[in-house]
């Protein structure tokens, strides 16, 4: 539940005060504020960490610092105040600890950590397009240090070509070419 409030808070967010932002970079925006990167680094600022509960195993092997339980603490957060105290409260929290001093024109640090695939699903979603079709086209070299090619098209206008070590990657970078096709200037 946390996840999706934070989504519906940040859209509007983004929405109301980036007004003349095309609709492909205001996804990328909120791609960059709710991705598991930004929520660790917020969870780390609040010091979330020290208030899970956790098992022994997880205790031992350092759950208090790490990125998925964390950025899933800020979630749960969320959720909690938005059941306890509503929307409103969950706002004020959202905008000042989550967004805080974010600026569209500065993107956050280790924007390589950004969900690329998920702002492009988001983005297609919006413009009522058919999801995002990935396939792999070409893989190269020995078994242990492939590359692997992977090719994105969205519709029938947008396409994106890219390579990466991992199938995952070059999709995401894929996905990232065809954003970048999507939101750039007109001439």
């Amino acid at each position: 539940m946390g996840d999706s409030v934070l989504g519906f808070v940040v859209s509007e967010y983004l929405f109301r005060r980036f007004t003349s932002v095309p609709e492909g970079r205001l996804t990328q925006m909120k791609a960059e504020l709710v991705n598991a990167t930004h929520l660790y680094r917020t969870a780390l600022r609040l010091e979330l960490g020290q208030f899970l509960l956790l098992g022994k195993t997880e205790e031992v092997n350092g759950g208090r610092e790490k990125k998925a339980l964390l950025a899933n603490a800020v979630e749960a957060l969320i959720a909690a105040l938005y059941l306890d105290a509503g929307l409103d409260r969950v706002r004020r929290f959202v905008i000042a600890e989550i967004v805080g001093e974010f600026s569209p024109f500065e993107p956050l640090p280790d924007i390589s950590a950004a969900d690329f695939k998920g702002a492009l699903q988001e983005l297609a979603r919006l413009r009522k397009l058919p999801p995002p079709y990935y396939a792999v086209v070409r893989e190269d070299g020995p078994q242990h240090a492939k590359t692997f090619t992977v090719e994105v098209r969205l519709g029938e206008s947008f396409s994106g070509r890219a390579e990466g070590p991992t199938k995952k990657e070059a999709s995401q970078l894929a996905a990232q070419q065809v954003l970048n096709l999507i939101t750039a200037p007109s001439p």
